[in-house]
């Protein structure tokens, strides 16, 4: 509630307060506004002084729109007692009624705005002058963040906006912090909710979701359940929604079982959805069910039975929150670099071979030429040697030679690859299937 203060010097100024507010407190607010210690404040109501200190506004008659006259009493030689609060105030006054000034809601609000001072946090002048008087913390910035302490001693437009987004992101990290504390819970995944269920004779499992308007099933499962043949193309189109698929058809009417209760329901299937089958609110509402999530059950409300939701454990592959731990996200990408690198190896091998097999149609003679004269000088093989350019040693040779492969073939691969063992095996592996 809006409380106006007044005093005595014509000042004037208005409290947003609550009603449940302790008269100690009030007193407080009122030392901020006035600048007179709460000790020397007497409060006066319609006439009547405000004695209470531990009593709410609301037990004392303070409604939303009074004046209350503020009385500064500076005590002399001995305390103000609060029994002589009545005789403080002014004669005359004490018969003026308040009660029904009204305080017009513009002057009162735009009062306010212009007595209300932005937070020191969050006033990046007020954070810029700080820094600059006080060297140690503007030393400690300069290690911290070069860039900010060079933008603040800058002081333009560029320093303001990266002091707020600094505030801005303290703010952030607070908030996250005490959400941490005090509701950890919030961090944590949530199961979705699925039941058991058979629909023609086959167990699916289903996902509840009261946010979808109809009931839907994937084309695979509808295939796995044999109903795939009661599709009625006439009901294809669009299904908008988190993304955009293509629905293929209906089916206007299943026999689906949950425990021992036999219901009735259709089904929109759609083209590629990862869920076998989504339980909407057009089903959910047919047969009245109820969502217990203290119980965690899924309740019939035609029948009267209840089904236990699935625990993590059971939910499909699509379903489950928990993921991949750090070690297997690291091993997940190693491998998936692992299989790209095979992939392009064999594919380059086998552009190779191709070409190998070209050049040996046509100039037969001529290597034949080269390898006998190379014979004839008596030099070292070079592909039966490791060279010391070479980027690998013995010991990946006698590895690939382990797997069944000749040293040429070893040491040539490894020469083409730079060393790369896993590379080269996997292009002999290619080669010794191609041919």
């Amino acid at each position: 509630m809006k409380v106006t203060i007044t005093t005595l010097n014509d000042e004037l100024f208005v409290l947003q307060v609550s009603e449940e507010l302790e008269l100690e407190n009030f007193k407080a607010f009122c030392e901020i506004e006035s600048g007179f210690p709460a000790s020397e404040i007497i409060l006066h109501l319609n006439g009547t002084p405000l004695l209470d200190d531990k009593k709410s506004l609301k037990a004392l008659g303070v409604n939303d729109g009074d004046v209350i006259v503020l009385i500064h009493l500076v005590p002399s030689g001995s305390n103000l007692h609060a029994n002589d609060a009545s005789q403080a105030l002014p004669t005359g006054l004490d018969t003026l009624d308040f009660s029904n000034i009204q305080v017009p809601p513009e002057a009162s609000t735009s009062h306010m705005a212009s007595r209300t001072p932005q937070p020191v946090e969050e006033d990046p002048r007020i954070i810029r002058e700080m820094f600059l008087a006080n060297p140690d913390q503007l030393a400690l910035l300069k290690q911290n963040n070069p860039r900010l302490a060079d933008a603040l001693l800058s002081g333009n437009l560029e320093a303001q906006r990266m002091i707020a987004e600094e505030i801005r992101q303290k703010n952030i990290e607070a908030n996250m912090e005490a959400a941490m504390e005090y509701n950890p819970e919030t961090f944590g995944t949530v199961v979705m909710l699925y039941i058991n269920c058979h629909v023609n004779g086959f167990p699916v499992k289903a996902f509840i979701d009261s946010g979808a308007q109809t009931t839907i099933m994937s084309a695979a499962c509808a295939e796995r359940c044999n109903i795939m043949r009661l599709v009625d193309t006439r009901w294809a189109g669009i299904a908008k929604g988190v993304g955009v698929q293509r629905i293929i058809g209906r089916i206007h009417m299943v026999q689906m079982r949950i425990e021992k209760d036999f219901l009735t329901t259709s089904f929109s299937v759609l083209e590629e959805q990862p869920m076998d089958m989504l339980l909407g609110l057009d089903m959910l509402k047919r047969h009245q069910c109820n969502i217990d999530l203290k119980r965690n059950v899924l309740r019939i409300g035609t029948t009267g039975t209840e089904t236990p939701f699935l625990p993590e454990s059971e939910l499909p592959e699509c379903a489950r929150l928990s993921g991949y731990s750090e070690d297997e996200i690291v091993n997940q990408s190693a491998r998936e670099h692992e299989e790209k690198q095979m992939k392009e190896a064999l594919e380059k091998s086998k552009q190779e071979a191709a070409n190998m097999v070209a050049s040996r149609s046509g100039s037969t003679s001529g290597i034949q030429g080269i390898s006998t004269s190379t014979q004839r000088v008596g030099l070292g093989d070079p592909s039966q040697t490791i060279l010391p350019t070479d980027a690998f040693g013995e010991s990946e040779v006698e590895e690939i030679v382990a797997l069944g492969f000749t040293r040429e073939q070893a040491i040539v691969e490894l020469r083409r690859f730079n060393g790369d063992k896993t590379q080269a095996t996997v292009a002999l592996f290619a080669k010794s299937l191609k041919f």
